[in-house]
């Protein structure tokens, strides 16, 4: 083994609990996300989403994203109702799970605590269910177990209280921005996942590179 990564396990070597954003890191949702957004303006008479909205809707709550989308509309009230009673299973198949996640998640479950803290709303359960991914964590927060959205840590606070650790102990992977500056705040390692531009602890730019630096077999 190589130096470098004699040090990186060295340094995880305290880590219970390891952390998960959802879009961008379990699933290229991009597709998914950008088809139900544009089936909302649609539905109010509105042209599809930007290129700067694709963006914000990827990294954001559903609450914020249909504020930003229908700023400048007389719609954002409606259509913040309308989201939350619209149906988001017929979205999920144009979700794809990430390479090598079901076999990392198999590798870290017997030694680690696993968890996702998502800006996602009500649409991550039925998104683990249907990729049959459930059983994996013992915890997920979403948009509607905090007061206060990513990049607040509020989150991964809740993460940390349920496993009864500290933030010396917890492992965050992200692959945004809003992620990066959560896992600032909220004091825990960050691993950015395909994104160079972040600073962060470690890169990876597939997902059983984290087996890699966690599991002293690898």
């Amino acid at each position: 083994m190589s130096d470098k990564r004699e040090k990186c396990k060295e340094s995880l070597k305290n880590i219970k609990v390891v952390i998960f954003d959802c879009d961008g890191v379990l699933f290229d949702s991009k597709l998914a996300n950008i088809k139900f957004y544009n089936s909302i303006r649609e539905h109010f008479g509105l042209p599809p989403m930007t290129k700067e909205e694709e963006d914000y809707v990827h990294t954001h709550t559903a609450y914020e994203s249909i504020k930003f989308i229908f700023r400048n509309t007389p719609y954002e009230h409606i259509a913040q109702k309308y989201r939350t009673e619209k149906d988001y299973t017929p979205f999920i198949k144009y979700m794809k799970m990430e390479p090598g996640l079901r076999e990392l998640l198999r590798r870290l479950k017997p030694h680690f605590g696993l968890a996702i803290a998502t800006s996602r709303s009500n649409t991550i359960g039925p998104v683990l269910e249907y990729f049959k991914l459930k059983e994996f964590f013992d915890i997920v927060i979403s948009a509607l177990d905090v007061k206060n959205f990513k990049p607040h840590p509020e989150s991964i606070y809740k993460i940390l209280s349920f496993f009864k650790i500290t933030e010396k102990e917890a492992l965050y992977v992200g692959d945004s921005q809003v992620d990066c500056e959560m896992a600032k705040r909220a004091k825990v390692k960050f691993v950015a996942y395909k994104n160079k531009d972040l600073e962060a602890d470690y890169y990876v730019e597939h997902l059983l590179e984290i087996a890699k630096l966690l599991l002293p077999s690898d």
